[in-house]
């Protein structure tokens, strides 16, 4: 069965960077939709960025990480990236990625990975 599994969180200060990384079990080219969520204490998750199956377009980020955060996927690989630049203490959370074959919005029925804990100090 298909599996992702988050790596790269850490502590950093704020204005500091991190590039997570999601790595597939199966190619997810032309097959998975693929999304970064994340949640932080006591908040509902919310999504940060996904791509389409094509890994290379139809980027979507939420209004809070736009112009810092960008998403990225290596289909030789079976990777996605969230690289993190300029970090604010408000991005502390547990990092999420998500693969869904349906590409509907509806992420909650995907495959979902274990999450990695991102920590941004002030």
């Amino acid at each position: 069965a298909m599996q992702v599994a988050e790596s790269g969180g850490g502590s950093v200060q704020a204005g500091g960077s991190l590039r997570l990384s999601c790595a597939a079990s199966e190619n997810t080219y032309r097959r998975y939709c693929m999304a970064w969520f994340r949640q932080a204490p006591g908040k509902e998750r919310e999504g940060v960025a996904t791509v389409d199956i094509y890994g290379s377009t139809n980027y979507v980020y939420a209004e809070s990480v736009k112009g810092r955060f960008t998403i990225s996927q290596d289909n030789s690989k079976n990777t996605l990236y969230l690289q993190m630049n300029g970090l604010k203490p408000e991005d502390t959370a547990t990092y999420y990625c998500v693969a869904d074959t349906e590409c509907t919005g509806n992420w909650y029925s995907g495959i979902w990975g274990q999450g990695t804990q991102v920590t941004v100090s002030s």
